[in-house]
């Protein structure tokens, strides 16, 4: 046996169903302050430096990914080399 209850019924409404508090307020002063304090950091916000660290990480991943993919090569052709030459 299966039941559906729909309610339907507003996010307030439903609060004061259960008796939870009501924290609106609470979270429009949260937001504020959120907002607030991202304006003032927006000032003289530069994304390059932001990103600057993770440029600097990539590009040296690459660099280690490139030599590790050199390293394997030259392996495998010396490797076929000295196959070669005991034949």
């Amino acid at each position: 046996m299966k039941i559906n209850i729909d309610v339907d019924i507003t996010p307030e409404e439903f609060r004061t169903l259960m008796g939870w508090p009501d924290v609106q307020s609470l979270q429009n002063d949260i937001f504020q302050k959120i907002r607030e304090k991202m304006n003032v950091d927006a000032e003289g916000y530069d994304p390059l430096s932001l990103m600057a660290p993770y440029f600097a990480q990539s590009v040296g991943a690459l660099d280690a990914f490139q030599k590790m993919m050199g390293g394997v090569m030259h392996a495998y052709t010396d490797g076929s080399r000295k196959k070669d030459a005991a034949k």
